[in-house]
């Protein structure tokens, strides 16, 4: 990087500064001289470096405000580009927010403006091409059909929310089929997101265009309404998608853009965003660990349940449907302003520690392995620790009720200080080997001595089971 900056500066540099790069892989800097600097990024995937490339010469070319690429290495793995200092518009937004200024009336200013620039970019792109695009040029059934699957193994599968294979495919085949009827030859931006829109020298800029391609208009309007921590307040959601109409007709004289077609698809097409961002949010927060992206699941959810309890789509998906509800329920995603919320889940040490979803890394584990295992009987082993004759099993047992009293007196100590000092989570899980017995009679008696002597919410979790029962005082 340094000596690329030299290349391109004609003279060294003096300052190096890492930049943060939320979801990407890739390595961003701060290059500064005495008289030039840029941002200067390193990504070992040239194919997608290539497209970066390829777009942004071409949207500068049609009046775009994207940043300018200074030069690249000769091996196409690092570049220097424009320097564009460092408030986006999400960071506008939050840093008024923090210092407790009403940001109703410049969100709203800022929004009209980023989405005239949204509609320039969409009618001057149109025509761009797409040869270099990375990894597709089209946002297709198969794309879309990756984006589903993102949803599918790093949302619903890590976060333990029940569906039935076949039934789900079925629908996303439906929805997919729904979503390309229709007009999809548009310019789409891919990520266009508050976090990637900059406010520089008085003027707007679009980043992170790399994985763009070509696809239906409304997928870029609903990723910046409804990215999530964005937080825009409903009613002004709804008033800047009738303002983006507006301002596509006046745009289009040529009548060739359909409003009732448009508002027609928005809604799946925000629904298609979300789920692609809840896949990103448990693949970087959980499988990543990176603990931003777990923070923005709550925010997910709650847009979410905004979509399904007032928008009807004009398709039927009864089991996709049915899953969407099941995420609005996950009582972990309930407003923290309800009080305390205790989570207890039953585990197989097999399939590793539940990870916390919360952000708060974590509450007690206890390990049950010690107890006596009626999974070593035949009379037992298809049962689970729910199950009458398990329960009496255990009860034989007078180590069992040692073990769990040890267990309330520890657990009762930390509910009762979480409540007095307002603390909104708490996590308990309980492991043995196969998560079946042990584990789930525990978690059972735990969480129902919490329901029973403590002013909280508790969710309780059969991980092994693959299903969700919830207890709620």
């Amino acid at each position: 990087m340094e000596q690329l900056f030299e290349l391109w500066a004609g003279e060294p540099c003096k300052n190096k500064i890492q930049l943060t790069a939320n979801g990407s892989n890739r390595l961003y800097y701060r290059l500064e001289g005495d008289t030039h600097s840029c941002i200067a990024a390193k990504n070992h995937n040239v194919r997608e470096n290539e497209a970066f490339f390829s777009f942004a010469a071409q949207m500068r070319q049609r009046g775009v405000n994207v940043p300018e690429v200074y030069a690249v290495s000769d091996d196409r793995t690092t570049y220097l580009q424009q320097d564009l200092g460092n408030v986006t518009l999400y960071t506008y937004l939050t840093s008024r927010k923090t210092n407790g200024v009403d940001v109703s009336e410049p969100m709203r200013e800022l929004y009209k403006r980023v989405i005239d620039q949204l509609i320039a970019m969409q009618t001057s792109c149109d025509d761009v091409d797409f040869g270099l695009a990375y990894p597709r040029s089209t946002f297709d059934a198969q794309a879309i059909q990756w984006d589903l699957n993102y949803f599918k193994y790093y949302f619903l599968r890590l976060f333990h929310i029940p569906f039935d294979e076949q039934l789900l495919e079925d629908d996303f085949r439906v929805f997919t089929d729904f979503l390309l009827e229709g007009d999809c030859g548009h310019f789409v931006h891919r990520d266009f997101q508050s976090r990637n829109i900059m406010l520089f020298d008085e003027k707007i800029y679009f980043i992170d265009f790399q994985g763009a391609r070509r696809g239906a208009a409304q997928y870029d309007l609903a990723s910046l309404l409804y990215s999530s921590k964005s937080d825009i307040p409903e009613d002004m959601r709804l008033e800047l998608l009738e303002y983006y109409i507006r301002q596509r007709q006046q745009t289009d004289p040529s009548g060739h853009f359909d409003p009732v077609a448009f508002r027609d698809k928005f809604y799946g097409y925000v629904l298609v965003r979300m789920m692609q961002a809840m896949g990103a949010y448990g693949y970087r927060g959980v499988i990543e660990k990176k603990d931003y992206f777990v923070k923005s699941i709550p925010y997910a959810v709650r847009n979410l349940r905004r979509i399904i309890d007032t928008v009807v789509l004009p398709v039927d998906l009864p089991h996709l449907g049915g899953v969407w509800r099941a995420i609005t329920e996950m009582a972990d995603y309930a407003d923290s302003d309800n009080g305390l919320l205790v989570s207890v889940f039953s585990f197989s040490y097999r399939s590793g520690i539940p990870y916390d979803k919360s952000g708060n890394g974590g509450g007690y584990v206890f390990d049950c392995r010690a107890l006596p295992n009626p999974g070593l009987y035949d009379e037992y082993r298809l049962l689970n620790g729910r199950d009458k004759a398990v329960i009496d099993f255990f009860e034989q047992h007078p180590e069992t009720e040692q073990y769990l009293s040890s267990v309330r007196a520890i657990v009762a100590q930390s509910v009762k200080s979480y409540i007095e000092k307002g603390y909104t989570r708490l996590m308990i899980n309980f492991g043995c080997t196969g998560g079946r017995h042990r584990s789930v009679y525990c978690a059972e008696q735990i969480a129902r001595y919490i329901q029973d002597n403590f002013d909280c919410r508790v969710t309780l979790h059969h991980l092994e089971q693959s299903k969700l029962t919830k207890v709620e005082s």
